[in-house]
């Protein structure tokens, strides 16, 4: 679940279940009471026709959180998120940084590092494409120690500079009577 919609979603078809919850967060539901396994099926095939799925499996749920926990930190947070990340991710999910990388790697063939840097060069494309915010203004918001660490890692992903990304942008959002 990575929107307010996919948890209303969540929400009204346990409660169409009978089911009461203490809480639908992303990735994370708390139901109050046992459910039973024809319960679990239904909840299985309505969040399947909903384009969702129930993860029962212990560490494909971990690995959901600690993506969960990317997007988050990346695309969510508006407070200062100068933090350290592999201490923040430890922290909130009770697992040592080490074991949460392994796992991630295994799983994914990619690191949490890489998979955090593809997160914020996607961000980073939103931010450039509403043009609120000058590149200087994206590297403090992203938390890069310069706008040259944001340019170069842009660069190593996209294999544009953010500012051609922009020209390509600009260009592709010409009306049809300037052409």
């Amino acid at each position: 679940m990575v929107s307010a919609r996919c948890k209303m979603l969540v929400r009204d078809t346990l409660k169409a279940l009978g089911l009461h919850f203490v809480m639908v967060e992303l990735g994370e539901v708390e139901i109050m009471e046992n459910i039973t396994t024809e319960q679990r099926e239904q909840l299985k095939v309505n969040l399947k026709e909903a384009g969702l799925e129930l993860i029962e499996d212990k560490r494909a749920i971990l690995l959901e959180k600690i993506k969960l926990t990317i997007i988050d930190v990346v695309h969510n947070r508006e407070e200062d998120t100068r933090i350290n990340f592999s201490h923040y991710l430890s922290e909130k999910l009770k697992y040592d940084y080490t074991h949460l990388a392994n796992i991630f790697s295994e799983a994914n063939s990619t690191t949490i590092e890489q998979y955090m840097i593809a997160q914020k060069v996607e961000r980073i494309k939103e931010l450039i494409t509403y043009d609120e915010l000058n590149i200087t203004e994206i590297a403090w918001k992203m938390n890069y120690s310069s706008v040259a660490h944001l340019s170069n890692q842009f660069k190593k992903v996209t294999g544009l500079t953010p500012s051609h990304f922009k020209k390509i942008k600009d260009i592709k959002r010409q009306s049809l009577e300037e052409l």
